[in-house]
């Protein structure tokens, strides 16, 4: 193998031909770029010309920008067992496969979904693959992937599968074949997806240049397949997801966005009468299909696992009725299993007459004699594994047989002998090599291809051109040790002939206008106006902090505030949870307080903690909101400067959201309540903080303070020449309707977005929201300033608190609570 990298700056003469020809002559012999068609290697010397173009004039650069696009496009992934995202990994140089290879691949898969279903259908229905021998039962019986309640159900359209994916090898030779078959929950397509975005960004001149296969019918055809199993001609499809925890949560937002589907998880389904409901804020709305992104096993807990949280009770009565298309199917799963590829060619034989053209690599079950004594007599050569899903004694994933030491052979034998069934063992494939940037230059790494087919609306199978790579970062070409790679890249399928540009979007004058957004679930709604509430009430908080700490603390102001009003300041700041009272009011313990009230990770009420909660719903709303909005959330807590300064930082960012949900955030529900949840907890701080003074003896001091904490100091010095006087000070807080910073203009705001929200019946009779929000306007169109008290105020706080708990209790999820008859549709 070689290891010397490819001079990493491209030369001012140089061309793509001259880079093709270097690195081919470093490569091994088994890499794509060796052995070139002509038209291949015409695409290759196009990609390497683009890639010179790109700013930086060097490899280096190149794969810089490429992060970055896929960064801008909001690419992540979450390893298992941690908590944070990562950067999805984009080499610079695409896979570039001409079409003539590629009808080959595409081929062969579009023939092995085809035989995967005819299995499948099978093994839940008559079964004959078992009885005639072809199959052995505890194959499938005793797999942990079999769901004996799918046994004799015929899923809505007649077909198991809708989606499937398979990760496939080049050998040195130049053919493909399986390593991995994925149809329980595939993975990858949004990464194909963004990948291709990321590199059409980053080489914007390659589809000028060669004629480039497209995404778009791909998906296209994938949505219409699932419609057209549905029973309804428009129906309402969700894509099923467990949440941002699952680790390709950001691909299953993207996904959704592109496809137009619901982003759904199991608490916002539910069944009744064998119909499958999205609970909305406008009551319950049918779901016609779900494609399903978590595992199957847990989608139902009365049919399939009891403990399971995440699923929908009644889901598979739902799918046997024919009411809602499940894709894929529970209880494919089962085709996964390792030991499954071990059969694939007697069940071409048999259902297709042939073997399948795209093989798998040689696989040996342990659960035959012969295999068995074949795979412990060849262990040097082979990988060994578990047969079906999840770890067996001794072996808790594959291992290179060659890298067991006698006493783990011997254990390893014992443990075959005792459950032979529950091992494989399988060739070690050797891959191909491609192009990869690494350390400046170009270097051969080995890489395995993820390959995507889904049923189209008249039920063939259409495969995705392209898909996309994993690139591992060692020179060792065998596929076991590669593993998961290390990178990814896009893949390119080129071709002669020019290609149509197809896009999702349909033409123009073909589209029915519509300017109702869709249907927007409880939960979301929740999780929009909790985020209003947070960034409202971190920025309120930190309002409140500033102000403490720019008058009291820091050294370089002028007179310090008095103590009345500094013990004022602390107690609104204590009376949030952000901090414990300090012991004193002297600058120490002020510094300690306001450090405290910021930064803390205990509780929930520091500003700190508020952004964690803040963060934590954009990471679940991926779908909803823009990908600016997003990573402002995501920013991390500044941690540099001083206390005052990450104030500030802080303030801005705030600023800067609130300016993304005001001007690019549309007006649709989901935007009303993200406003509502800010105007009730705005209205709520001005309360809290005219809680904190007494209006009938406030000193100028006071009013000032006020002023600053409802950030209305130049809109009062706009009005009144004059010094701080209390009744003006109290109208501009609390009863003006024209200062956007006041509890009246709050009041009119939230009773504009109550009017234009879903209501439950068309009596015309207020619902209790409504009638809270009518309450308030009165209070205050009743209230003059000169008369307004403590009392009014603690009496408006407690009207807002009801507010919100009706609005909760109207729109949002609440446990275990019965489904609103009254909001039940077909709709």
């Amino acid at each position: 193998m070689a290891s010397r990298a490819i001079n990493g700056r491209f030369d001012a003469g140089a061309t793509g031909g001259r880079w093709l020809d270097a690195y081919c002559a470093a490569a091994p012999t088994g890499d794509m770029l060796c052995h070139a068609t002509a038209q291949d290697r015409a695409a290759w010397e196009a990609a390497f010309e683009e890639l010179a173009g790109v700013p930086g004039n060097t490899l280096a650069a190149a794969r810089e920008r490429a992060q970055r696009h896929s960064d801008d496009i909001g690419t992540a992934y979450r390893a298992a067992g941690e908590n944070e995202e990562r950067r999805w990994p984009l080499s610079p140089v695409p896979l570039l496969i001409g079409a003539d290879e590629w009808r080959g691949i595409a081929d062969g898969m579009a023939e092995r979904a085809d035989l995967f279903e005819s299995v499948i259908a099978d093994i839940h229905g008559g079964q004959r693959l078992v009885a005639d021998g072809v199959l052995p039962a505890m194959l499938v019986t005793g797999s942990p992937l079999f769901l004996r309640p799918m046994v004799g159900l015929v899923p809505p359209g007649g077909h198991q599968l809708h989606f499937m994916a398979a990760d496939l090898c080049r050998g040195p030779d130049g053919r493909w074949r399986v390593l991995a078959d994925h149809v329980r929950v595939p993975v990858g397509a949004g990464y194909a997806l963004e990948n291709r975005l990321a590199i059409g960004r980053t080489l914007g001149g390659l589809p000028s240049r060669m004629n480039i296969e497209r995404h778009a019918p791909f998906f296209a055809a994938m949505r219409a397949g699932i419609a057209a199993a549905c029973r309804r001609a428009e129906p309402r499809i969700g894509l099923l997801t467990s949440g941002k925890l699952n680790p390709s949560y950001p691909e299953q937002a993207h996904l959704a966005r592109y496809l137009g589907f619901l982003l759904v998880e199991g608490a916002d389904l539910a069944v009744r009468d064998d119909q499958l409901y999205v609970r909305t804020i406008a009551g319950l709305k049918r779901i016609d299909a779900l494609w399903r992104r978590i595992d199957p096993r847990l989608i139902d807990p009365l049919a399939f696992d009891a403990n399971s949280t995440i699923g929908v009770p009644g889901l598979v009565d739902a799918m046997a009725a024919g009411n809602v298309v499940i894709a894929n199917a529970p209880g494919v799963g089962v085709l996964e299993s390792p030991a499954f590829a071990a059969f694939l060619p007697a069940l071409g034989e048999r259902l297709l007459g042939r073997a399948p053209s795209l093989s798998s690599i040689g696989t040996w079950w342990c659960g035959r004699a012969e295999d068995r004594a074949r795979v412990l007599a060849s262990l040097d050569q082979l990988v060994v594994g578990p047969a079906f899903a999840g770890p067996v004694a001794e072996l808790a994933g594959p291992v290179l047989g060659a890298s067991l030491d006698a006493a783990a052979r011997g254990r390893l034998a014992t443990a075959m002998a005792l459950r032979p069934q529950d091992y494989v063992g399988q060739e070690v494939a050797e891959l191909s090599t491609m192009p990869t940037v690494c350390d400046g230059g170009l270097l051969p790494r080995p890489f395995s291809l993820r390959v995507f087919a889904a049923r189209g609306g008249d039920g063939r199978w259409v495969v995705l051109p392209g898909g996309f790579v994993r690139i591992g970062d060692q020179p060792d070409a065998r596929a076991a040790v590669m593993g998961e790679g290390s990178w990814s890249a896009d893949v390119i399928v080129h071709g002669p002939d020019p290609v149509a540009p197809v896009s999702l979007l349909q033409p123009t004058d073909s589209v029915e206008l519509r300017r109702n957004p869709g249907t927007l679930p409880s939960r979301v709604a929740d999780n929009m106006f909790w985020l209003g509430r947070y960034l409202e009430r971190g920025e309120a908080l930190l309002g409140v902090i500033r102000v403490l700490f720019g008058h009291s603390i820091s050294a370089d102001t002028g007179a310090a505030l008095a103590p009345a009003t500094v013990e004022r300041l602390v107690t609104i700041i204590a009376d949030t949870g952000a901090a414990g009272r300090p012991p004193s009011h002297r600058r120490r313990d002020l510094v300690d307080f306001a450090r405290e009230a910021m930064e803390s990770v205990d509780g929930w009420g520091s500003v700190r903690a508020i952004n964690r909660l803040a963060t934590g719903i954009g990471g679940v709303s991926r779908d909803r909101l823009s990908l600016d909005m997003v990573r402002l959330l995501d920013a991390p807590y500044p941690v540099t400067g001083t206390l005052l300064d990450r104030a500030g930082t802080l303030q801005r960012r705030y600023a800067a959201l609130a300016g993304l949900s005001a001007e690019h955030m549309g007006r649709t529900d989901a935007w009303r309540f993200h406003d509502l949840g800010r105007r009730i907890e705005r209205a709520m701080a001005a309360t809290r903080t005219l809680l904190g003074v007494d209006l009938r003896r406030a000193s100028a001091e006071d009013l000032s303070t006020l002023l600053d904490l409802a950030d209305s100091q130049i809109s009062y010095r706009q009005r009144y020449l004059m010094g701080f006087a209390r009744v003006p000070v109290i109208d501009l807080i609390a009863l003006d309707p024209g200062n956007p910073r006041g509890i009246a203009f709050q009041v009119e705001t939230i009773v504009g977005h109550l009017a234009k929200l879903p209501v439950l019946n068309d009596a015309g009779i207020a619902e209790p929201q409504q009638r809270i929000a009518a309450r308030l306007t009165a209070s205050i169109a009743m209230t003059s300033a000169e008369r307004l008290d403590r009392g009014w105020v603690l009496e408006i706080n407690q009207q807002l608190q009801k507010l919100s708990d009706a609005i909760a209790t109207r729109y949002f999820l609440q446990g275990a609570q019965p489904l609103r008859e009254a909001g039940l549709t077909l709709a």
